[in-house]
């Protein structure tokens, strides 16, 4: 909504008169209409949000209004469709149990493979009456008297709500990374989140910043358009192979017309990489194979020993995120592609330069670095009980209850909150374990009529003391720098366990845990 910055012209006297009422006093002002609570308001129309509102409606909960600040569905699959955007996790764990997809036409599916099955949960799951688009929440607050979460927008709009659920997801918000003259720089600017469809890579000289999970999938897209590309990489990670098939025709059929044959799979797929978990959250003598099969993965298409030497991590396999590509390493060592390890010092006018004094002079800027993971705060105000700032709790480290409930902050409910995280196994699986805690907490609050359910402030904080305790002794919190961890090493982002030992935890609501009001 826009207002003019000209003063309000004054109404002519005869004007007023006329509204007077008999008596010659004015009738009193109108007040704002109420907002009527829904019995569940969501934050967040991507993966989390429409996984929430399905398993409510399954459940008999059909009073749902969904917030999404964009003008369409699909959070982090959405924003993300740059060139070779893919899961590195396999299709058919990647999806929602309860919404099998028999038509996955890979293994890995691309990103808008991945975004068309998303559109397929809002029509199959008539969810689109629910969703409000262009809603841009901007706080979000607790009502104590009323037992309320209301909403507001940048638009000043409300909505409210008797339970309310954050599932902005973590990896929804990003930014160009703070180095030293960005805004020198006079090229083309994309980040990998927010990719520019209209720039022609035909002929350029492209500069790659990061060789995260976004990075290595991005290069060898840009390596067969662009002149040339120069990747700059801060710390090399660890590279597994990827095993990637188009899936025929005849298993198509099968699963369509056999669904427990596609669950078998999603079982196998599932134990599968559970396994991986005793390679790659702890150290054990499976990290050590875990390890050998990435050198031999990189000994294998990099024969080149000095760029293998940069391309080798320095760190436990694990520590950071592990990355699965098959066409990453040849990328880099076609003729216009270079790897640069020199740290960067600055960007200039023309490109970037290197610590050693070197300028890379560049037409564009690809940034591959990641989204604004927040550990210790909240991407908008969360006001709970007794004035409550959820963000201003949080500076030390992001703790909640079962990653999911946080005290002071009655009927709400996160999805991929604090320490929620898999390092081994599908997100939607620890995702569907939050829906079906979050479902049950939230038909306690309506069925019992309950104004309040808060989980115990002890309980919480034994709960973290626990999982602190365990992260201690994972890979994650080895001594690496990744972007799990905060500044000073507190890790508010993954879960140290099986996704099996994260679904026995959300299996039961142990009422003995919160006070009901």
């Amino acid at each position: 909504m826009t207002t003019s910055s000209a003063s309000p012209k004054k109404a002519p006297r005869k004007a007023a008169t006329r509204k007077r009422s008999a008596t010659g006093k004015r009738p009193a002002a109108k007040k704002a209409p109420a907002v009527k609570p829904a019995a569940v308001l969501i934050v967040g129309a991507g993966f989390a949000g429409l996984g929430m509102a399905i398993r409510l409606k399954q459940a008999g909960i059909e009073d749902i209004v969904i917030l999404e600040r964009a003008n369409a569905v699909g959070g982090t699959w959405r924003d993300n469709q740059y060139p070779g955007a893919a899961c590195d996790i396999p299709s058919n764990l990647y999806s929602y149990s309860f919404a099998p997809n028999p038509n996955w036409s890979r293994s890995f599916s691309g990103s808008e493979e991945i975004l068309g099955y998303i559109h397929h949960l809002v029509a199959e799951f008539g969810l689109e009456s629910h969703i409000r688009f262009e809603k841009n929440v901007e706080d979000l607050s607790f009502d104590e008297k009323k037992g309320i979460w209301t909403a507001t927008t940048d638009k000043g709009e409300q909505f409210a709500g008797r339970a309310a659920v954050m599932a902005q997801g973590p990896l929804s918000n990003c930014s160009f990374p703070a180095i030293t003259g960005i805004e020198d720089f006079t090229g083309h600017k994309i980040h990998s989140a927010r990719w520019d469809h209209e720039y022609d890579f035909t002929g350029k000289k492209v500069a790659v910043i990061g060789t995260g999970a976004s990075g290595i999938q991005i290069i060898p897209e840009l390596v067969k358009q662009a002149g040339h590309v120069k990747v700059f990489q801060r710390t090399p990670g660890w590279v597994m192979p990827r095993p990637d098939f188009a899936t025929p025709a005849w298993n198509k059929k099968l699963f369509e017309k056999l669904p427990a044959s596609q669950q078998a799979m999603r079982n196998l797929l599932y134990w599968t990489h559970e396994s991986m978990a005793l390679a790659v959250i702890w150290k054990s003598p499976l990290t050590r194979i875990a390890e050998r099969v990435a050198r031999l993965h990189l000994r294998r298409q990099v024969k080149d020993r000095w760029l293998r030497r940069q391309l080798t991590p320095d760190f436990t396999i694990g520590c950071k995120r592990v990355l699965v590509s098959n066409d990453y390493y040849p990328a880099l060592q076609k003729d216009n592609a270079k790897l640069i390890t020199w740290p960067i010092a600055r960007l200039s006018e023309k490109g970037i330069r290197t610590v050693e004094g070197i300028e890379h002079q560049v037409d564009c800027i690809v940034f591959a670095t990641g989204f604004d993971v927040s550990h210790s705060g909240t991407p908008f105000p969360v006001k709970g009980r007794a004035g409550r700032v959820l963000g201003e709790e949080w500076q030390g480290g992001a703790q909640a209850y079962k990653s999911i409930n946080v005290s002071g902050y009655p009927n709400l409910f996160m999805t991929f909150g604090p320490n929620s995280g898999p390092g081994h196994n599908s997100a939607l699986v620890y995702m569907e374990s939050q829906l079906d805690y979050a479902v049950k907490g939230i038909r306690k609050i309506i069925e019992n009529d309950l104004k309040m359910l808060d989980v115990k402030e002890d309980v919480q904080r034994r709960h973290n003391r626990a999982i602190q305790k365990r992260l201690a002794r994972t890979n994650w919190n080895s001594g690496c720098k990744s972007w799990y961890l905060t500044e000073d090493g507190f890790n508010a982002t993954m879960y140290p366990g099986f996704a099996t030992q994260y679904a026995a935890q959300m299996s039961e609501f142990e009422e003995r845990d919160y006070e009901a009001v």
